[in-house]
């Protein structure tokens, strides 16, 4: 049984993480941190919960993260580079959900985040999580920076074009919409009801702190330097995101929807579908599943590639226990199987 550890249990991303975990048949919780509710019952703060755990939050410093075979860092930007030394220095696997290993240059890094970094020389061992794409380099890591939520929708999204390098690599966009619960669990005015209700608007337009991390990844793929617009949106939903994506194709008479599914045959959580289709977010609510649909309006030059996916599953804790599950050689597929929420 793998002994695992939450940090910053208090968030959407947690008890997101406990949720999943609680249903693992090889893997236990057997601490969970939250400085701000350090001794009260998890069921207590989020009912749900209630007669799944009997954990209770502590403080991170008394949470005997030593004690477990792998962490999770459910934690805001900065605070996992704190514990990531000591914890791999013990033997612990750590699997970060923030962004603090996702992007290998450290000034890139500092730039975006306004931080300086507290491990940098841990940034090269980091493997990026995207199991679709670095596989095989995850079963060995030790440390795994989990993929952001929009980067996890759009690299999926952009990754068979780009391979088989059959759009412009300067001339890619992601025009991507999530839900409010990807901007967390804190007081934040924007996420409000009365904000966020009955509205729809673009943010950081001028540039998300995502977009370096796409396009190191994407980058990667291609095998050269990838342009990328991206512009996110907010959309009066609590999960899911949207990401439609554009591409100028060198062969227009390419079967997109055929090469799709050739990349992604025995992909357990992406899902292509017929030609024609419109993925919706509803359709993976709770999942760990991305749904892709491919499309070439007016049969003309531009590849319209349509992405969905659960920000918390697919884009954040789902796919940290996929990454754990590859790397203690489980089944990849284990307590994430559960189908969509419907309605």
């Amino acid at each position: 049984m793998i002994k695992a550890g939450i940090i910053g249990g208090t968030g959407y991303t947690g008890v997101e993480l406990l949720r999943l975990l609680n249903q693992h048949p090889g893997a236990q919780v057997i601490t969970i941190s939250s400085r701000s509710e350090k001794n009260k019952s998890v069921a207590d703060v989020f009912p749900s919960l209630r007669g799944h755990t009997d954990l209770q939050f502590c403080d991170p410093d008394d949470a005997g993260l030593d004690q477990c075979d792998v962490v999770f860092s459910a934690t805001p930007n900065g605070v996992a580079m704190t514990h990531a030394r000591t914890l791999m220095d013990k033997g612990v696997r750590l699997i970060d959900l923030s962004a603090d290993f996702r992007i290998r240059d450290v000034e890139e890094w500092a730039r975006w985040y306004q931080l300086e970094h507290a491990c940098p020389e841990l940034l090269a061992d980091a493997v990026y999580g995207l199991p679709e794409i670095n596989r095989e380099s995850i079963k060995d890591a030790q440390l795994v920076a989990n993929p952001g939520c929009y980067p996890t929708c759009v690299i999926l999204g952009l990754t068979p074009l780009l391979e088989e390098g059959l759009v412009d690599p300067d001339q890619l966009i992601a025009d991507a919409k999530s839900g409010v619960s990807g901007a967390g669990r804190g007081a934040a005015i924007g996420a409000l009801l009365c904000e966020a209700s009955d509205s729809f608007k673009a943010y950081a337009a001028p540039g998300h702190r995502h977009l370096p991390e796409i396009r190191q990844a994407l980058t990667e793929v291609a095998q050269k330097t990838v342009g990328l617009t991206f512009v996110p949106h907010l959309v009066p939903m609590i999960r899911g995101i949207e990401a439609t994506l554009y591409g100028r194709l060198n062969d227009p008479s390419v079967d997109l929807t055929a090469l799709y599914q050739k990349r992604y045959e025995g992909e357990p959580f992406v899902d292509v579908m017929p030609d024609g289709s419109h993925p919706d977010t509803r359709s993976v609510r709770g999942s760990n599943t991305v749904r892709i649909a491919c499309h070439r309006p007016q049969e003309g030059n531009t590849a319209v590639i349509l992405a969905v996916e659960d920000n918390l599953v697919k884009g954040a804790a789902g796919q940290a226990i996929q990454n754990m599950n590859l790397m203690f050689g489980l089944a990849e597929t284990q307590s994430l199987q559960t189908a969509a929420l419907w309605p």
